[in-house]
């Protein structure tokens, strides 16, 4: 009876992604998360989880982060991404960090079934027109390699960061004191090898689907 991780923020695709599962896998035990903390949450929960399918652009995530923060916490858990983008560029990113497999959301139950099955079974599913794009570039393995090493808290307060949020309130989400996002970030900044937030919000930035469109910060934004 495997049990089966589902990570996506919008409630119709879980439930189609919910229902195409149990056609395929009958006897299947889903659990769901809408947002990357209960993602985290979720799979610290089921630490022995079979199979993680994993939206590209979640909330609380940008790009590839939560991909490649799961790998670092949990790698034995197989994760299949499933994303409405399917440039070939963008399977190789996910695969080149540590993704076991790709499905478009265009795809119909048959392919879902055919890379679940597989992946199930501990095969790496590589889509034909992925094996073609370029590999991922050598500066972006190192920041994930980086980002790997963050603590869970330390890379909710990067995430937070990045969506342009200030100590203050970063203090006030996470239940700490302002004085202990600084010292979270300073870590963040040691282990990065950044110099500044904005370095670490572009540094971070690599792991975003589109990194062009990831804008540096004010270094007033404190």
């Amino acid at each position: 009876m495997p049990t089966i991780l589902v990570a996506d923020d919008h409630p119709l695709f879980r439930e189609a992604l919910r229902g195409a599962v149990v056609r395929v896998i009958p006897d299947a035990q889903l659990h769901e998360a809408e947002n990357a903390d209960e993602l985290y949450a979720l799979a610290d929960a089921h630490p022995d989880a079979d199979l993680l399918l994993l939206d590209l652009n979640m909330p609380g995530a940008q790009g590839f982060s939560a991909l490649v923060h799961l790998r670092g916490l949990h790698p034995q858990l197989p994760v299949v991404m499933v994303s409405a983008r399917e440039e070939p560029t963008v399977i190789r990113r996910a695969l080149d960090h540590g993704a076991m497999g790709f499905i478009p959301k265009s795809s119909d139950t048959e392919a879902l079934g055919t890379v679940l099955r597989r992946v199930l079974d501990g095969d790496r599913v590589v889509p034909e027109i992925a094996s073609a794009a370029p590999q991922t570039a050598p500066d972006e393995h190192e920041v994930a390699q980086r980002i790997r090493e963050l603590t869970p808290q330390q890379f909710r307060v990067l995430q937070m960061v990045g969506s342009g949020r200030l100590n203050k309130q970063i203090g006030y989400e996470l239940g700490v004191s302002e004085a202990t996002v600084k010292a979270h970030m300073s870590a963040i900044l040691r282990k990065l090898g950044a110099s500044n937030r904005t370095q670490a919000v572009l540094m971070a930035g690599r792991l975003s689907v589109d990194p062009e469109q990831v804008v540096p910060l004010d270094e007033d934004f404190d």
